[in-house]
């Protein structure tokens, strides 16, 4: 499709179209391969750990924060002491741009990590989602697949034993000649 290169930890794959006209080729329910389990260089990394840690995250953030706010307070101290002139309004601000910058960007650079967490968490709950979805499809195929054996025979033997089956075929919704 594309030449773009492949992630690895991309767990993604298209699905083929099954339709009822491949039902006669595809193989019986009980003869379908169990997806095999994942190599380990694919596995996924181990949860980030909750509590203490996120905690620790939370009060570093705070703690920078609250040094560039002491910072400033500072300059504002040491300017008000020094007296307010055109001189001292140009130190300031030669002090607190950078200040203001690297607190900024410490603070956009803590939040986007923070949304990247977040997304993969998302990506991981949809992932198992959709496993569980095609899962659950599988075992709803293999259901079908089972009634619809069932009543193939159970019209076999109604045939052999001579009974009409327009009411079964009518109750199956099956189109005629089905069977």
């Amino acid at each position: 499709m594309t030449d773009l290169p492949r992630n690895p930890d991309d767990r993604t794959e298209v699905m083929p179209a099954f339709t009822g006209a491949d039902r006669a080729s595809a193989p019986a329910p009980e003869t379908v391969p169990a997806p095999a389990p994942a190599p380990a260089a694919l596995a996924l990394p181990p949860a980030a750990p909750r509590g203490p840690a996120r905690a620790g995250a939370a009060q570093r953030t705070a703690l920078v924060v609250l040094a560039g706010i002491g910072a400033l307070m500072l300059a504002f101290i040491v300017m008000i002491l020094v007296g307010v002139t055109g001189e001292s309004i140009n130190a300031l601000a030669v002090f607190a741009t950078p200040i203001a910058s690297m607190v900024a960007a410490y603070y956009g650079i803590t939040l986007s990590i923070q949304q990247v967490r977040n997304e993969r968490a998302e990506k991981e709950k949809a992932i198992a989602r959709a496993d569980a979805a095609d899962a659950g499809s599988r075992e709803t195929e293999v259901w079908s697949a089972q009634m619809e054996s069932g009543l193939r025979v159970a019209m076999a033997k109604l045939e052999g034993a001579g009974i009409r089956t327009d009411e079964v075929t009518k109750a199956a919704g099956t189109p005629e000649g089905f069977f």
